[in-house]
């Protein structure tokens, strides 16, 4: 049976509450699968090529993300007004707000993305940690519990060992997440931490857990039907961030062994095939010598979903929606099949303008994946990433030669973007020799400045 919330159809029309480059990429899915697609947009957003490949476009309002992409009732309107029968939130923005999925519902759509109860379930930090340990997986030894009081903290640090980490229950992208390395410093952190859990989430709780100082940063893509079959599509390496947030990732990870990998899947799968979870969701890992542990899930696909696409073959948005508007998807249950070695990396503008000329890499298992053409204006008003460069190759070495060679081709003139930082990196000889965590880049940062 198709997972609640599925219409056991096919659905003819979809809005895209989203921008840019997953925007795009929905775009071409949905008109594989013969889906035509609404976008919406910003005024700053007006002539973006999410706009110029939709069937119909729909302004939603102003530049602020607060008064246009943020704002559901816009966009329930927008899908209302032009016969959608579905709505997908890409990424970022609503895309793992439970409120927007239960509106989405209740005004008689198809959200393209879990129940709004598994959205609230996995979005909570602490509730989420107690769900992993209840399917068998481990997590980072912590309060099993939301701790607020200065006292109560100081207990539990005390029983962890510092150095400890704070991290706000409903946090995410670093915000609400303080590193305690002292008992003395313990109580001021947990105040910051919950100011701007407050002040981002609207939810000041947290929790406490031991830090780890190098681990890495390993994911699982997962698929599932809604009704209990989950596919695992292999792991991916995030361990390379700037301010917590991802500049390369890659598949397989040369941190993580065959046994791992099996223990990892079998804990997804009964996890995500006991909740009920439809479609495309990742679970998060941290990873420390041989022991590995749960630190969240996304219940939505991946900015880097292209690294996992290219070693198992699978076109993970049309299983997305395949999922969540039939309860199906095409996909064999348990770990899939992986081929070769794929990398991506995240190409940043590091100011807005308008791009006067845009020269694209290619050749044999190189994928680009961008808003951008030629005259576009890239505006201030939102996430940097521009595009993301993804390489596929027979093993780890052709495909570092590979991207090295994909970078140099790859010219974006009228903005500054991240290209010559991302190519010093894939030269390195600690990235290139895989033994690295998620300190790494803070390591070489001062480096990277230097010589780029």
């Amino acid at each position: 049976m198709p997972g609640s919330g599925t219409s056991g159809h096919p659905v003819q029309r979809i809005l895209i509450a989203n921008r840019g480059e997953i925007a795009v990429r929905i775009i071409r899915a949905c008109r594989e699968m013969g889906i035509e697609t609404v976008a919406v947009y910003s005024t700053a957003d007006a002539e973006s090529l999410p706009v110029r490949l939709a069937d119909q476009a729909v302004c939603i309002g102003p530049p602020p993300s607060a008064r246009s992409y943020l704002v559901r009732e816009n966009l329930i309107m927008a899908a209302l007004n032009t016969d959608c029968q579905a709505i997908h939130p890409g990424v970022g923005f609503l895309s793992e707000n439970a409120a927007f999925a239960r509106l989405v519902t209740e005004k008689g759509l198809l959200f393209i993305g879990p129940d709004p109860g598994i959205i609230e379930l996995l979005g909570d930090k602490v509730r989420a940690r107690d769900t992993a340990r209840r399917f068998g997986l481990p997590v980072t030894p912590g309060t099993g519990e939301a701790v607020c009081d200065p006292v109560l903290a100081g207990e539990a640090a005390a029983g962890l060992g510092f150095p400890v980490i704070v991290k706000a229950a409903a946090g995410g992208g670093g915000k609400g997440m303080r590193i305690v390395r002292a008992p003395e410093d313990l109580a001021e952190n947990l105040s910051i931490a919950r100011a701007e859990a407050e002040a981002n989430f609207a939810d000041g709780r947290g929790f406490i857990a031991r830090y780890l100082e190098k681990p890495r940063h390993e994911e699982l893509q997962i698929l599932s039907d809604g009704a209990g079959k989950v596919a695992v599509l292999g792991e991916r390496d995030c361990s390379v961030q700037k301010n917590h947030q991802k500049l390369i990732e890659e598949s397989p990870s040369p941190g993580v062994n065959g046994e791992m990998r099996r223990l990892m899947a079998e804990g997804a799968v009964r996890m995500f095939g006991e909740l009920g979870y439809r479609g495309a969701g990742t679970i998060e890992f941290l990873v420390e010598g041989e022991n590995f542990y749960f630190m969240e899930v996304n219940a939505r696909v991946q900015v880097e979903h292209p690294v996992s696409e290219f070693v198992t073959g699978a076109d993970i948005i049309r299983q997305q929606i395949l999922a969540c508007t039939q309860g199906r998807i095409e996909l064999e249950a348990g770990e899939a099949p992986i081929s070769g070695w794929a990398i991506e990396c995240r190409i940043n503008a590091l100011s807005p303008g308008r791009v006067s000329r845009l020269d694209i890499p290619g050749g044999p298992g190189v994928r680009f994946d961008s808003f951008l053409y030629g005259g576009c204006q890239v505006p201030p008003n939102y996430d940097s990433m521009v595009a993301k460069l993804i390489v596929h190759a027979p093993n780890r070495n052709e495909a570092l030669a590979r991207m090295d060679r994909a970078l140099g081709e790859l010219s974006i003139e009228g903005i500054k973007t991240n290209r010559e930082q991302q190519r010093w990196i894939i030269r390195d000889g600690v990235f290139r020799s895989g033994s690295f965590g998620a300190a790494y880049y803070g390591a070489v940062a001062g480096r990277i400045a230097e010589e780029t």
